[in-house]
């Protein structure tokens, strides 16, 4: 039996009205195994490439996180613009059932974001105490620019590996897309918001219930999302979603993260430092 919020490439119109109900949804059986391996080491090569200096800079993550695991191979939590150095993972992301999904969401216009921002990252979010990333506290995606006017927006994560308590798991409150949540005052450096004091993102004018919790905290409804290698986790912008840290130190967690918009696109060469710029002002 398969799980609520679980659909098929054959179920899109389901998988749009669950998303469009509680803001994520599951698209499962897009890729064979096959493919999965061959994105796996391609993704791989990727990261190692970042490591030592062979891809554009605009790829590398600056903190590069040692591992007795990798040898001497420092670890690169993160690869920016891996579709702009990949057709493999291009294709990827553009998938016939996961582009038809956010045509469906976003509307025949949507556009995903690729050369813009930091474009499609793959993300190695593996633990351990010489990580520099174990987790991530609540948030939604719209907060990361409400000045900007691509929104709305719907996020996916291609899960190269399954996810569970072991080694970490998307945590979401069902229906928050639908709230009316505030901008945040500052960003996570303390720089004030870019935006007027009220400014609000979310479906309706309903005020969400509680306030945003500032770091992990438990939030009344939220369930744990799990995925199986190969599944497409779609959120909304507007979502509440936190990723909780692995329990297990010698585990991996590893992803594809892009996004499709349905907002005004961002002028070529729209990088993040000019986001980090513009958020400043």
């Amino acid at each position: 039996m398969i799980e609520p919020g679980v659909f098929g490439p054959d179920d899109l119109d389901e998988l749009v009205g669950f998303v469009r109900a509680q803001g994520f949804a599951i698209l499962r059986g897009v890729y064979s195994e096959a493919e999965l391996d061959a994105l796996e080491l391609e993704c791989t090569r990727l990261q190692q490439a970042v490591a030592r200096g062979e891809l554009p800079e605009k790829c590398g993550e600056v903190v590069l996180v040692d591992d007795d695991r990798a040898g001497t191979t420092p670890i690169v939590h993160y690869v920016c613009h891996s579709n702009e150095v990949s057709e493999q993972v291009d294709a990827a992301c553009r998938t016939a059932a996961l582009a038809d999904a956010m045509q469906r969401l976003l509307g025949a216009d949507s556009w995903m974001l690729a050369s813009e921002r930091f474009g499609v990252v793959y993300q190695d979010a593996r633990p351990g105490k010489e990580s520099a990333y174990t987790r991530i506290g609540w948030h939604s995606d719209w907060q990361s620019g409400p000045q900007l006017d691509c929104w709305p927006s719907m996020a996916f994560t291609i899960h190269i590996d399954a996810t569970s308590p072991f080694n970490g798991f998307l945590r979401v409150v069902p229906g928050s897309h639908l709230w009316a949540t505030p901008a945040p005052l500052a960003d996570v450096n303390g720089v004030p918001a870019p935006v007027p004091a009220g400014t609000v993102g979310g479906y309706t004018d309903t005020p969400a219930p509680i306030p945003m919790p500032a770091g992990f905290e438990k939030v009344p409804g939220e369930i744990a999302v799990y995925a199986e290698r190969g599944d497409i986790i779609f959120h909304d912008a507007y979502l509440w979603h936190s990723a909780a840290r692995a329990t297990a130190d010698d585990t991996v967690r590893r992803h594809l993260r892009g996004g499709y918009y349905a907002g005004t696109p961002f002028p070529a060469g729209y990088g993040v430092g000019e986001f980090v710029k513009n958020a400043q002002r």
